[in-house]
């Protein structure tokens, strides 16, 4: 297991010297997601969730089931919006990522909805890596806040399943914003493995916890126990997962 330390470690170095995501990019354009509309005086929830680094699989495998059970207990079918980059695709550019919140923004309540984003990739200190075939960018938190200003949802939660994560809990939550972190922000966290299903904190919140629960932050707090009991029987300095912000949202997601 050591040798997926070692990665992670490989992939924050490569992150550290990156010009910041170009979230500015213009996109293909929201027309092509289709989302259902948002039902009046109802409390949608809107989905976008990305696996970024295309040179790893684990991260389109975390994308895909971080959005399969996210929908079943958040009952957003139809309002979920996956894209991943792989060795051969590259479907989570910064222009497409833009788009995916741009239609969300067209389709949700600004005032009703909340929108979850979910990223996963390797992290830095800085923020986290987006890979798509020969492009290397990192999303900082900056660039974050300008996605979710582009759903123009005022409820937002932001799920960050990437080394040193907790830097976007830092500068993101607030009562109306719900940040998750798999890692505090001086930490880094583990089961970046090619071929994998899950990360460690992928597997403890989504698809342990959040199966059983779907109280955003009672799921957390089960998860941060799970994965910090790994990480101890693995021998590892624990990731220390965060959670912070967000009160007004869960607020609104019990009230559902």
């Amino acid at each position: 297991m050591r040798r997926f330390f070692a990665f992670c470690l490989i992939g924050t170095a490569l992150c550290l010297g990156l010009a910041p995501a170009a979230v500015g990019q213009t996109p293909r354009g929201a027309g092509a997601f289709r989302l259902e509309p948002q039902r009046p005086g109802a409390v949608d929830i809107y989905i976008l969730s990305f696996g970024l680094w295309g040179p790893q699989s684990v991260f389109e495998s975390e994308a895909k089931g971080a959005a399969r059970v996210l929908e079943a207990q958040l009952g957003s079918k139809g309002r979920t919006i996956v894209r991943f980059n792989t060795k051969r695709r590259s479907d989570a550019t910064p222009a497409s990522l833009r788009a995916a919140a741009q239609a969300a923004g067209q389709a949700l309540d600004p005032a009703e909805d909340v929108v979850v984003l979910v990223l996963t990739s390797h992290g830095a200190p800085d923020g986290i890596a987006l890979v798509a075939g020969r492009n290397t960018v990192l999303m900082t938190p900056a660039d974050v806040r300008t996605l979710l200003d582009e759903t123009r949802a005022r409820h937002r939660v932001v799920i960050v399943s990437a080394c040193y994560s907790g830097t976007f809990a830092r500068a993101l939550a607030d009562e109306r914003t719900l940040v998750i972190t798999a890692a505090a922000a001086d930490k880094p966290s583990f089961g970046c493995r090619d071929g994998a299903t899950w990360t460690y904190f992928g597997d403890a919140f989504f698809n342990k916890a959040l199966r059983r629960e779907a109280r955003l932050d009672a799921a957390f707090e089960t998860a941060r126990r799970l994965v910090t009991q790994r990480e101890q029987r693995e021998g590892y300095d624990p990731s220390n997962p965060q959670i912070a912000g967000g009160s007004q949202v869960l607020e609104r997601l019990s009230a559902r």
